[in-house]
């Protein structure tokens, strides 16, 4: 892990947890109990424009911007990836859109998720990470002119 590596303080704490699960069993168990308690994307975020491509199950992930701070909801049709939905806004939630482009998706490798990932689910994570990454561009230019 290079030193330039920035993690968020709340992404590292995921990341920390899912580290200390040896079994991928736990991790994924870990995946879903974080899907369970993801807050619900209302159905008029399920829009074309807030869905993730790339992905083979659907994925939606909207963002406003409070106070400066960026605010993720998403959702996917398909548990395990929900996981990783939710790991990524619960990890990136509530961070400036310039903290959030500092983080790049390496972090997703010392959760050791990544060697249970299919190749299309971490295809899947990279997509809707680029997405959420995107936005708070998106949300830094605006804010920037």
């Amino acid at each position: 892990m290079s030193s330039e590596t920035y993690l968020p303080p709340k992404l590292d704490r995921i990341v920390q947890k899912f580290k200390r699960r040896k079994d991928p069993k736990q991790r994924y168990q870990q995946l879903l109990s974080l899907a369970n308690k993801l807050q619900p994307l209302p159905e008029e975020g399920k829009i074309p424009e807030n869905k993730v491509q790339g992905c083979v199950s659907q994925v939606y992930i909207t963002a406003d911007l409070e106070d400066g701070k960026v605010s993720y909801l998403g959702d996917s049709d398909a548990q395990l990836v929900k996981g990783l939905v939710a790991l990524l806004i619960e990890g990136l939630n509530g961070l400036t859109p310039e903290e959030i482009l500092k983080v790049t998706p390496d972090f997703i490798e010392e959760t050791g998720l990544k060697v249970s990932l299919t190749p299309s689910r971490a295809n899947g994570f990279y997509n809707i990470f680029q997405m959420m990454k995107k936005k708070a561009l998106a949300f830094q230019l605006a804010t920037s002119e």
